[in-house]
């Protein structure tokens, strides 16, 4: 389990932690890409990576922990989704540090150009 950030976010920014650590990995990247496309059995998402299938099955469950895939058990498949929430709160999260950069920005620009015009 990843380490929580303990800045105080409560649990967004656990939940936050957890989307981000399950991204952190490129196999587990690929397979969020892959589902984007629709769901896939754990042999169709396994199947382009080389590595042993219990190995594989732990990226799919660090990506489920984080919420980012759910699963459904029929028979012996088990079929993967995409789970698009996490990546949403994600999104707004970014916005958000987005918004406060270039608010920023706009403000060092506004002052650079108000120190030019006094050398003038």
């Amino acid at each position: 389990m990843p380490k929580r950030s303990g800045d105080g976010a409560g649990e967004v920014g656990a939940e936050l932690d957890d989307v981000f650590h399950a991204l952190s990995d490129p196999t587990r990247r690929r397979v969020v890409e892959r589902l984007s496309q629709g769901p896939a059995t754990t042999s169709e998402l396994a199947g382009p990576f080389d590595m042993a299938l219990p190995s594989f099955t732990q990226h799919l469950r660090v990506l489920e922990r984080a919420g980012l895939v759910t699963s459904e058990k029929q028979g012996r498949v088990r079929t993967y989704r995409l789970a698009p929430e996490p990546l949403d709160r994600v999104d707004t999260w970014l916005a958000g540090r987005r918004a406060l950069w270039t608010r920023r920005l706009d403000q060092l620009d506004a002052l650079l150009y108000d120190l030019k015009e006094q050398q003038k």
